[in-house]
């Protein structure tokens, strides 16, 4: 079952995104950060949805979105910043829950298309998407500024 994040769910968040970070050999959000995606999820003015995979009372996986825009389209893109299932639930439906609720709601929005990004190395990741038909853009490069 897919919920929406609440803040009595924040800690489940952070403690999969830890497990993200892990996954990925990346540093674990620092308090500051970890302040910040509280505010930015469930502050006042909300830049991130976020939502829970859950089985029975446990969060076995999450998923953040946000919308983007697109000039060509005139429409809402919906962005998937992560979508991430601890690995001893996975197989079992909660990445195509998570997956499912936000294209569902992507559609409902009238967005113009749903968008991500996947680490080249992520073989599960990306097999996930292709058996979505999810199209690989491979003449889009991905640029950053770290501010």
């Amino acid at each position: 079952m897919v919920v929406p994040l609440t803040p009595e769910r924040f800690t489940d968040l952070i403690t999969l995104v830890n497990a993200l970070a892990d996954y990925e050999h990346l540093d674990r959000p620092s308090p500051d950060a970890v302040e910040r995606l509280r505010e930015a999820a469930l502050g006042e003015r909300p830049r991130i949805e976020c939502f829970l995979a859950v089985d029975g009372n446990e969060a076995v996986g999450y998923a953040i979105t946000l919308e983007t825009f697109s000039s060509f389209l005139a429409k809402p893109t919906m962005y998937l910043e992560d979508l991430f299932v601890l690995e001893e639930h996975r197989e079992k439906g909660a990445g195509s829950a998570l997956f499912d609720h936000v294209l569902n709601m992507a559609r409902e929005r009238d967005c113009g298309r749903m968008e991500w990004q996947v680490l080249d190395w992520n073989n599960l990741a990306r097999d996930f998407y292709h058996r979505r038909n999810a199209e690989w853009m491979k003449e889009w490069l991905v640029y950053r500024i770290t501010l």
